[in-house]
């Protein structure tokens, strides 16, 4: 009985296993805006995002499930990508090491570039206390013994590696300032190379780059009002403009990713936002809820080296008499995801509420909500 018990155990084993290994397995490249995915739950935001990823970086497909790949990243770590951002490619499995690295500056960037032997996925995350960027890099071993440190690098105070499982190197980037303004992951030919952004030299506003995102817009309009049956995308642009109008009169340079009622994707206003180099972004959008009781004013960021910000608007904006809907971490809004700067999205209110829909209806308290979230910036600022 025993026997036969370890027996069945070990095909149910197998069974499980043969999910995610295939024994002839087909690699793809991906494309388009790809990213991977930690599960395939889904919701109204699609499923749980684990990271961005630059274009033609080599995936491993072992299953698919719908829509999407089931892609082996290393031994020990599966993710998911949708087919739609792949592309096949005729590469044949292999054994693939880091070699020699650089810590480098220019005049308003630090970089770490990693030669690497092919393009691999890769995954970061935000540390805070110390502030650090941890990048792991799947599917690769390391063979790095030279790690050169050039004096033209300001903002990154320490750079290091660890490799805790076989097939996995993780990157420590530890950082001179205690807030998080930014970076970006790409690959230069095979140099993987992390962009951090340094801190800006002055921190008072008026010497800040700030983008407002006016949410929906055009074919998207949101939600409506429980009463009046406004439309969202009309709001969010009306406090959009009043937070344009404020910041330039705090001397702010500000982007908008819409001026009128158009219809934008998340990735044509990250395409937007991207050649401009914002120091950070405020998205605008209103809320609603199956229960008209819900009410009150919300802010919401993704990575915890960014959440100062979040929750200093809120702060502010709860000085507005608005109730406290909560600073929601980890939240996985397209806008949110962009870690080459810091971003907050601001629920300002909710439409379903009769209450709360009567405010957005008024000019007078659009213009104090500006008000607000242009101090909250500047409580964030004077925080540091």
């Amino acid at each position: 009985m025993r026997y036969g018990l370890v027996v069945l155990c070990t095909l149910t084993l197998m069974s499980a296993c043969s999910q995610h290994y295939s024994p002839h397995p087909v690699f793809v490249r991906t494309s388009g805006a790809p990213f991977l995915k930690y599960s395939n739950g889904e919701d109204r935001l699609g499923g749980a995002k684990m990271t961005y990823l630059d274009t033609n970086i080599l995936l491993k497909v072992v299953d698919s499930f719908k829509t999407d790949y089931i892609v082996q990243l290393s031994k020990f770590h599966t993710a998911y990508i949708p087919k739609n951002l792949t592309k096949p490619d005729t590469t044949h499995e292999k054994d693939y090491l880091t070699s020699d690295w650089k810590v480098s500056g220019d005049s308003a960037f630090d970089y770490v570039t990693i030669l690497l032997d092919e393009k691999l996925p890769y995954q970061s995350l935000q540390q805070i206390n110390p502030s650090r960027i941890v990048l792991d890099i799947y599917g690769v071993h390391s063979n790095t013994n030279w790690i050169a440190n050039l004096s033209s690098a300001k903002e990154i105070k320490n750079a290091w590696y660890e490799e805790n499982e076989d097939d996995v190197v993780r990157v420590f980037i530890e950082l001179n300032h205690r807030q998080h303004w930014g970076y970006s992951i790409f690959y230069n030919g095979n140099k993987l190379t992390i962009r951090v952004k340094r801190q800006p030299p002055v921190l008072d506003i008026s010497h800040l780059t700030i983008a407002v995102d006016a949410g929906h817009g055009g074919d998207n309009i949101g939600t409506e009002g429980a009463k009046t049956r406004i439309i969202e995308k009309d709001y969010t642009l009306l406090i959009a403009k009043e937070l344009e109008q404020e910041l330039i009169k705090r001397k702010a340079r500000v982007v908008m990713t819409r001026e009128k009622d158009t219809t934008l994707s998340m990735e044509e206003r990250m395409q937007i936002l991207r050649p401009l180099e914002p120091d950070l972004l405020v998205s605008i959008h209103l809320n609603s809820a199956s229960e008209d009781t819900v009410q009150g004013v919300s802010t919401y960021y993704r990575y915890i080296g960014f959440k100062p910000l979040s929750v200093a608007i809120l702060q502010h904006m709860l000085e507005l008499g608005l109730k406290d809907y909560g600073n929601i971490g980890s939240f996985n809004f397209a806008l949110n995801g962009i870690t080459d700067y810091p971003t907050c999205l601001v629920e300002v209110a909710f439409l379903s509420n009769r209450e709360d829909e009567k405010k957005v209806t008024d000019p007078k308290f659009r213009k104090q909500a500006a008000t607000k979230i242009a101090d909250g910036i500047e409580q964030f600022l004077h925080n540091l």
